[in-house]
């Protein structure tokens, strides 16, 4: 069999290094047999992850489309992004896409489930009386991860904290973890002092919150790049209770990135997006509300893989590798413009 040859810094250790792909896996000894050089010089690093997707999903009707999943997942691929969360889908993703060699790998939570005291929602969410069995068999079906929510109408009822702990407990004695969307103060409590394991969007977080997150292994999400956008036009709204929620929000979430970073709570990036997320300027939105850009290059990458349970570049890992000129630890624009994407030790670019 002929195997790859890479030399480069690898990151995040900063090592200069020879590595070899054998097949699907990486090696730092040199294989017998023929070998390709396909890179030298610059910086590699494992692929890039969007801890937080909702590919495949029409915009108008959310219905799920595995052609949409298709064309989004191999434009990931093709800008070196090779892991994605999926934490909400409206129907399973088919074992044909998983298999797909052009797909970055998959790490997908069931349908969105909520408790079904919950009001004003929309038909995408599966409201349930048994949030716990249905978040076990979630956990079960796909990869470990159940996705619920801790709130939803800033003005109404949250889910109440003993019902998200009967869930964490159910989901955490089958060795599985829990995602949340909290966009509410009481909502996020709640969901953090029950047990929940990833914080999506995360508004309303405070230091005695981030410390008990903390202390458990917990994970944060801002999606920055489902809100930024909307700032401004909200500003010209009304004076109201529901543009004080949203630029409140927006504005804890900005304090939140770092405290939750200098906390040693693991910071994730996330796009929330429906179709092909851009990974890169969510790496931007962490670094403008503050990370080091080497942090905020973690969330997307090393650190974000450790979390989801994906070894980085070591011995024996996925062949799913991306080479840039330039260190994106200083300068993470350089990750717009990669000279080669391995996916499964298949170059992809």
């Amino acid at each position: 069999m002929t195997s790859l040859h890479l030399r480069g810094t690898v990151l995040p250790d900063g090592d200069v290094r020879d590595i070899w792909v054998l097949g699907d896996r990486l090696t730092f000894q040199r294989p017998s047999g023929d070998v390709t050089t396909v890179h030298e010089g610059g910086f590699i690093l494992p692929g890039l992850v969007d801890a937080h997707a909702h590919l495949g999903h029409h915009a108008d009707t959310m219905a799920f489309d595995p052609e949409l999943f298709a064309a989004a997942a191999r434009q990931y691929t093709g800008d070196g992004t090779l892991l994605l969360r999926v934490p909400g889908h409206r129907e399973p993703i088919p074992a044909s896409l998983r298999e797909d060699a052009a797909v970055p790998r998959l790490v997908t939570a069931g349908p969105w489930l909520a408790w079904d005291g919950l009001e004003d929602l929309d038909d995408l969410q599966t409201k349930t009386s048994d949030l716990a069995a249905e978040g076990v068999a979630q956990a079960l079906a796909n990869d470990g991860w159940c996705k619920t929510y801790g709130d939803w109408e800033f003005d109404r009822i949250k889910t109440p904290e003993s019902v998200l702990r009967e869930l964490c407990d159910a989901v955490h004695a089958v060795n599985g973890r829990v995602a949340a969307h909290c966009q509410t103060a009481e909502g996020t409590r709640a969901a953090v002092l029950a047990g929940v394991d990833s914080i999506e969007h995360a508004w309303f977080l405070t230091p005695d919150l981030l410390d008990v997150l903390a202390a458990r292994g917990g994970a944060v999400t801002p999606t920055w790049t489902g809100f930024i956008g909307h700032v401004d036009n909200v500003r010209t709204k009304p004076e109201g209770p529901r543009k004080d929620w949203f630029l409140g929000g927006v504005e804890s979430l900005r304090t939140a990135t770092v405290d939750a970073w200098e906390a040693g709570v693991t910071v994730l990036a996330g796009t929330d997006s429906l179709g092909h997320g851009d990974v890169v300027a969510e790496i931007g939105h962490l670094v403008a509300a503050g990370l080091p850009p080497a942090a905020a290059v973690g969330a997307a990458c090393w650190d974000a893989r450790r979390y989801l349970g994906f070894q980085g570049i070591e011995e024996g890992a996925p062949a799913d590798l991306v080479a840039v000129t330039a260190d994106p630890r200083v300068t993470p624009e350089a990750l717009r413009h990669p000279s080669l994407v391995l996916l499964r030790g298949r170059p992809a670019k």
